[in-house]
């Protein structure tokens, strides 16, 4: 798919999710926004904690609005739901859509802790070694954010992110997930406990 950085229309799917140790599976919220901004549908899922469904679950959301109108995805996160791996380029492949995958700080990587934690998971590791190394973009905001790619280049993730980005290093999609999925949650958990 062509993506038109500049298209008044263009919409982006955040992804972002909720959840608390001890629990068994995470709230994923996806947000569209328009590039002005305005919010064009809202949709939930969940994930396992600590499973290796991640992609499925995303697709799953991805599929949920049933349009054709969503341009790109921004996920807060390759690496969810207790160490719960995205394939990027899966998800991209089977979207037709370009993915951009943020992370907010510099780390060394997760490969020992892989290892340590799920020793026999294979699948993990072999995910997590796909995902390669993280790029990082200096936002107009002054801030900065390290990116995994797939189906876009850096420029163009760049423009992308500046567009949605009104302040800090949150774009305003993923922003707004991250306030869905914390507060279905909590919803859900008031709804079950009650």
């Amino acid at each position: 798919m062509r993506l038109h950085v500049n298209k008044k229309g263009l919409r982006a799917l955040g992804v972002a999710e909720s959840f608390l140790q001890g629990e068994r599976y995470s709230t994923l919220a996806g947000v569209v926004m328009r590039a002005d901004l305005v919010i064009d549908g809202i949709s939930l899922t969940r994930n396992t904690i600590g499973g290796n469904d991640s992609t499925s679950s995303i697709l799953r959301l991805y599929k949920s609005f049933y349009r054709n109108d969503i341009n790109i995805i921004i996920l807060s996160g390759c690496i969810i739901s207790y160490y719960n791996i995205v394939d990027v380029d899966t998800l991209s492949f089977r979207t037709g859509r370009p993915v951009i995958c943020l992370t907010y700080r510099e780390s060394k990587g997760i490969e020992d802790t892989l290892r340590y934690r799920f020793p026999d998971d294979k699948k993990k590791l072999e995910l997590y070694r796909k995902l390669g190394e993280r790029k990082r973009l200096d936002l107009e905001t002054g801030k900065n954010l390290f990116v995994r790619l797939s189906g876009i280049d850096e420029r163009d993730a760049l423009r992308i992110l500046n567009l949605f980005t009104l302040q800090g290093s949150f774009p305003e999609p993923v922003r707004v997930a991250k306030l869905l999925a914390s507060s279905a949650r909590k919803y859900v958990k008031q709804v079950h406990s009650g």
